[in-house]
């Protein structure tokens, strides 16, 4: 695939910032309560100008959320939140909300829901959206143009509802979404995972799959925090975490750090591989209780051929060169060790329920900041390739932030991507909305929080893969 040049940021933020945004994305913030099924109005400063509230809950226990302006423009944002841990799971998504208040200021009404769970959403997350629409307009009436809006895991959800065939939605925002699917994720940290169990605790037989419940990887990433701490302190350890973090997709223009000097890179990549992996492996026992089983493996992947695809395999060449390792052997024993199959039942449920299949209804605008640890900006390029293979390329278009930060988007960026969806229903043509220029003129001249739209391609995605079984 042919990438255009890299664009130097201009706005970035120092690694051990970006470590703790990492660390606080664990959880969640406090979220806005209501009363079940209720009307109330909202305070303002005038009550004809308050916006009504209305809350409920549907059939499957999932709560819903709505805000309509008193001068409702007939438009609905329907707002799909991102992965909770639990064990609080409101409605209204704290984070969302000052976006969500300014598109009320702006005469669009803004629902939302709990999802039925927490964790892994996924088996019920796109109909507890559309059974939330369909709730809100049994009290306020039909909408005339309803545009999905999702972030992270609700980036997904919200690329899943813009497939399905039929459903009320006319356009989809999709922001920081998880769109490369549930099973890339899986194994793109799998990956990464293997490649620092096997380069930095050769012989030890760690668990990497299999989690169903919190704690059970506690050994796991006990092992792996203290392995990887110790390899940073040396020439042939920085050489390896560097070969975890090209399978990590772990960012390599960072605050502070010159990317043409390999070393110190790998320092800084260091720090953000021992941040970013054992959190990762924490939460995977989440989608594997969601699916019944795990979906990840490694037996059948070609190492060898997945750096190669990798746009950091000069990063990682060079310091091996450096370290006087051998290359090649490290990635002959990943391939030779690679031996963990998916349950197939759980790679099944997680094709169905968390994967794109590309096959757009509707227009989609995919929004990502281009340094994302838990949702790397390799996963567009995935995305694109996906829609484009299904023919929806006309459908989608896709705009990048230059900022670090998981959905570290300014409100002024969430309601640009909204106006520009909400235009391009209203006349049915992309034009050039979707542009950068035309994105942040858009953002800049509502007089918030600043933008900071950039020209992007991401960089190749390479855990993606096919499961075979056996016949």
């Amino acid at each position: 695939m042919v990438r255009s040049p890299r664009f130097r940021r201009t706005a970035l933020v120092p690694v051990a910032a970006l470590a703790t945004a990492l660390a606080t994305t664990a959880g969640i913030l406090p979220a806005v309560a209501a009363p079940d099924a209720s009307v109330v109005a909202s305070p303002g400063t005038a009550a004809s100008a308050a916006p009504t509230v209305a809350t409920g809950t549907l059939d499957n226990g999932a709560a819903w959320r709505a805000e309509v302006p008193a001068d409702w423009n007939g438009k609905v944002v329907l707002f799909a939140h991102g992965f909770r841990p639990g064990p609080a799971n409101p409605a209204w998504d704290a984070g969302f909300d000052p976006t969500a208040q300014e598109l009320i200021r702006r005469g669009y009404a803004v629902a939302s829901s709990s999802y039925a769970a927490t964790g892994w959403a996924l088996e019920t997350a796109v109909q507890d959206q559309l059974d939330t629409l369909a709730a809100f307009e049994q009290r306020f009436g039909e909408a005339d143009r309803v545009i999905a809006m999702g972030r992270s895991m609700g980036g997904l959800v919200t690329s899943l509802m813009a497939e399905v065939p039929g459903a009320d939605i006319d356009g989809a925002v999709s922001t920081c979404g998880l769109v490369g699917g549930g099973v890339a994720l899986n194994n793109y940290q799998l990956d990464a995972a293997h490649a620092a169990a096997e380069l930095l605790l050769p012989g030890e037989d760690l668990q990497l799959t299999g989690f169903t419940a919190p704690g059970q990887s506690d050994a796991t990433i006990a092992a792996l925090r203290e392995a990887l701490d110790e390899a940073r302190g040396s020439a042939e350890g920085r050489a390896r975490i560097a070969l975890v973090a090209a399978l990590l997709h772990t960012p390599t223009e960072l605050d502070g750090v010159d990317a043409e000097d390999p070393e110190a890179l790998a320092a800084a990549q260091a720090e953000l591989v021992l941040q970013t992996l054992p959190t990762v492996i924490e939460r995977r026992h989440t989608i594997v209780e969601a699916a019944g089983g795990d979906s990840g493996w490694t037996a059948g992947v070609d190492y060898a051929r997945l750096l190669r695809s990798s746009d950091q395999r000069h990063q990682v060449r060079h310091l091996y060169r450096l370290a006087g390792l051998d290359l090649a052997t490290d990635l002959g024993t990943l391939s030779r060790s690679a031996d963990i199959a998916p349950d197939e039942d759980g790679l099944e449920w997680m094709l169905q329920t968390s994967t794109p299949t590309g096959e757009l209804q509707v227009p989609v605008l995919a929004t990502h900041t281009l340094v994302d640890l838990l949702a790397p900006v390799e996963y567009q390029e995935e995305y694109a390739e996906t829609v484009r293979r299904a023919g929806g390329q006309s459908l989608f278009r896709q705009a990048f932030v230059d900022r670090e930060g998981h959905c570290a988007f300014t409100v002024a960026e969430n309601v640009a991507a909204v106006e520009a969806m909400d235009e391009r229903l209203e006349t049915g043509r992309w034009g050039s909305l979707a542009r950068t220029s035309s994105l942040q003129r858009s953002a800049e001249s509502l007089g918030l929080d600043g933008a900071a739209f950039v020209d992007h391609r991401p960089d190749e995605f390479v855990g993606d893969r096919t499961w075979y079984a056996a016949p």
